[in-house]
């Protein structure tokens, strides 16, 4: 079974929606983590991760014709700057009075009087049902910002180290030594919490 992003990607491209699905697999848990992140405090109480998700998902299938692949995590950065459009735009209608939103609000916690999605498992629903996301989730919370910054940069969104230097207007070696010291101190904590638990 082919299962590499590039074959993927080439499949959904010649048609094949399950390969959709195989795609979203490597991506989902690594995605809902970053649109938590991005989303921010106050979206986060009137948005619902499992939203973002979903139009993220719905553009990135959209338009996938437009993405080229050039190497690994081209997909992932691809993927990740359509979620900061989709939380742009949520910012920008959270800011106004409410419009037809383009998102489809389904039933969820912050949402119960909304629709059910056709497939009751959503990727955020697998995401809120999977207890190492939420731990990890709790453990990048205990970081300062700069180093979970770092570390989303790096391990969720895929960056090199020149590409979050850039982003961050750091040096290549002073950005090498914040992600250094981020992962040291996020292993410290899970050290932690693997011992009390």
């Amino acid at each position: 079974m082919v299962t590499s992003t590039h074959d993927l990607v080439v499949r959904v491209k010649a048609g094949d929606s399950q390969a959709f699905a195989g795609l979203l697999a490597k991506y989902q848990s690594r995605l809902a983590v970053l649109i938590h992140y991005k989303l921010g405090q106050d979206l986060r109480r009137q948005v619902d991760v499992d939203d973002v998700l979903q139009e993220t998902l719905m553009r990135a299938y959209r338009d996938i014709a437009q993405f080229e692949y050039r190497s690994p995590g081209t997909f992932m950065s691809w993927v990740a700057r359509i979620a900061e459009h989709v939380i742009m735009d949520l910012g920008r209608a959270q800011g106004r009075q409410k419009r037809d939103a383009e998102i489809v609000a389904f039933r969820s916690d912050s949402n119960p009087g909304g629709p059910e999605p056709v497939d009751s498992m959503t990727p955020s629903r697998i995401f809120r049902e999977n207890e190492a996301l939420v731990r990890l989730i709790h453990q990048l919370d205990q970081l300062p910002e700069d180093y979970r910054t770092v570390i989303l940069l790096a391990k969720v969104e895929g960056l090199t180290t020149a590409a979050i230097a850039e982003r961050l207007g750091k040096s290549r070696e002073a950005t090498s030594l914040l992600l250094h010291r981020a992962i040291k101190r996020f292993r410290s904590l899970y050290d932690g919490d693997a011992r009390g638990a």
